[in-house]
């Protein structure tokens, strides 16, 4: 496996990959400190291209507290060693003034409105604005076919499908399914921050949003009349259990709209606080079955 810093090396050696082979290049963005949820984006993605490039770069513009970006697990010699074994063809790591040559200051943004604006976009202002022009960069630099993305960070999701759409990348951006724990806790790299007694209680977040999503079915004619009342219940459920809740939200899965009468393709969205990790995760609610593996 090939490990590149250097941004213009990263994009000569993407070039040579396409002029020698001629195939089909997956890229796979991360912050590092990975888990199964980032392998499982692996091997997604080996499976959609020929050659899959891995990034590593923990973006201090999406970061929207000093101390969550100081305290976000770095791992990069042990995520090597994963990524080597997962049949990476190159892992890009670069430094933040590698992406950033200009600074903080001076640099160009990618914004995309409304839907970078509500939920998280709300509670985390100019996160999305991070998120956006660090994955713009990331696809100009490598120019891939593919890239591959976790439903976990849905709305992020839909942020990176809006910007390419908007922008004409020519990229396909693949998704897969939220990958989870046993219990039902959505992996992710902040759960290594968790205490043990906080990781039991975890969970709870995953259990009320699919019992929030299960009641949404016992009724799908009063949608989307039913819903207030169970967002109450269901951030009142979290408080009992010890849970912060941020947000608890019913939204349509295309846009992150409010819900009308007659939609039938939902996304329930829920972030609470834990010993001071936030915890998010969601659940599809399609009119008549609930995937709620998703």
């Amino acid at each position: 496996m090939r490990i590149v810093r250097d941004r213009r090396q990263v994009t000569a050696l993407c070039r040579e990959w396409r002029r020698r082979d001629a195939r089909k290049l997956a890229l796979v963005p991360t912050m590092g400190n990975l888990h199964e949820g980032h392998l499982a984006l692996v091997r997604h993605a080996r499976e959609r291209g020929d050659r899959v490039l891995v990034s590593i770069f923990v973006n201090p513009l999406q970061f929207d507290r000093a101390e969550d970006l100081a305290g976000y697990p770095r791992t990069l010699e042990a995520d090597t060693k994963r990524l080597a074994e997962a049949g990476v063809d190159a892992l890009f790591c670069p430094e933040a003034g590698e992406m950033y040559p200009e600074g903080a200051t001076s640099r160009a943004q990618v914004r995309v409105p409304g839907l970078s604006e509500v939920l998280e976009g709300e509670s985390r202002p100019g996160h999305f604005d991070g998120v956006a022009t660090v994955v713009a960069k990331l696809f100009n630099l490598a120019q891939p076919d593919v890239a591959v993305f976790g439903e976990k960070d849905y709305q992020q999701l839909l942020v990176i499908r809006a910007m390419v759409e908007a922008l004409n990348f020519p990229v396909v951006v693949d998704a897969i399914p939220t990958v989870r724990e046993e219990d039902g806790l959505a992996l992710s790299s902040r759960n290594g921050r968790l205490s043990r007694a906080a990781r039991r209680r975890a969970p709870e977040l995953h259990r009320c949003l699919r019992d929030t999503a299960e009641a949404c079915l016992l009724e799908p004619d009063q949608w989307p009349r039913i819903f207030n009342e169970l967002i109450t219940n269901a951030e009142q459920r979290l408080r009992a259990a010890g849970l912060q809740p941020d947000y608890v939200s019913i939204r349509r899965a295309e846009d992150l709209g409010l819900p009308q009468a007659g939609d039938r393709d939902l996304v329930l969205l829920g972030a609470a606080w834990l010993d001071g990790v936030r915890l998010i995760d969601n659940l599809r609610l399609q009119y008549g079955r609930f995937a709620g593996a998703r």
